[in-house]
């Protein structure tokens, strides 16, 4: 198989993965409760914690977590059984691929009319593989002192997002195609986020615990 139809392929598989609605199958099937239907409305952990429980939140947080690694890991395991000497893809463009692609389908679930959420746990699933645990974890902890300072669970996340960048040309510096993604990808993350954006700017922003 040609590097670029693989890669075609990870980012097909990567994408149907991140578009199955945790939140919405495990609210309605677990809980009988459409998380859509619930506070933000929003299908992503924030709001399962909100709508259906501690336990139901952590079930989808968990789930989107493993969308991200479970795209991660097969994106690597495919470019490490094509990618020969030579080759004019990288192992970074694949996990990158992976990454913008799972975090699109999440965000773009097809089964939701191209609507889904906001992104951030199957991101740092796959965060895991694409920069590794050391930036991964380096993200989260930015989120979480992000959080801890502010008590908005979105300013976090957006400055989680704002932040890939960086890392993307760190962790992948003159492989540009798989920078440009990762970069896609966040600035994808944070358009997701503008109405909380605006919520913030006006002191509007719902705080965590509220």
């Amino acid at each position: 198989m040609s590097p670029i139809l693989a890669l075609l392929i990870v980012a097909l598989v990567s994408f149907a993965l991140g578009s199955i609605p945790s939140g919405v199958v495990v609210g309605k099937l677990g809980y009988g409760v459409d998380i859509r239907k619930v506070g933000s409305g929003n299908i992503g952990t924030t709001n399962a914690f909100r709508a259906i429980g501690k336990v139901g939140g952590a079930i989808v947080f968990l789930l989107d977590f493993g969308k991200g690694v479970l795209s991660g890991v097969a994106a690597n395991l495919v470019a490490q059984a094509v990618l020969g000497e030579g080759a004019s893809l990288s192992v970074g463009d694949f996990l990158a691929v992976a990454f913008g692609c799972c975090i699109w389908g999440h965000i773009f679930s097809p089964w939701l009319g191209f609507k889904g959420g906001k992104g951030i746990a199957v991101a740092v699933g796959c965060l895991f593989v694409t920069f590794g645990p050391v930036g991964a974890l380096i993200e989260l902890a930015a989120f979480i002192v992000v959080v801890a300072l502010t008590k908005h669970v979105s300013a976090g996340s957006i400055t989680s997002a704002a932040l890939c960048p960086a890392f993307a040309a760190y962790f992948f510096w003159g492989d540009w195609l798989a920078w440009a993604v990762c970069t896609a990808a966040a600035l994808t993350v944070i358009w997701a986020h503008r109405e909380n954006i605006a919520r913030l700017r006006n002191g509007e922003e719902r705080k965590l615990g509220h």
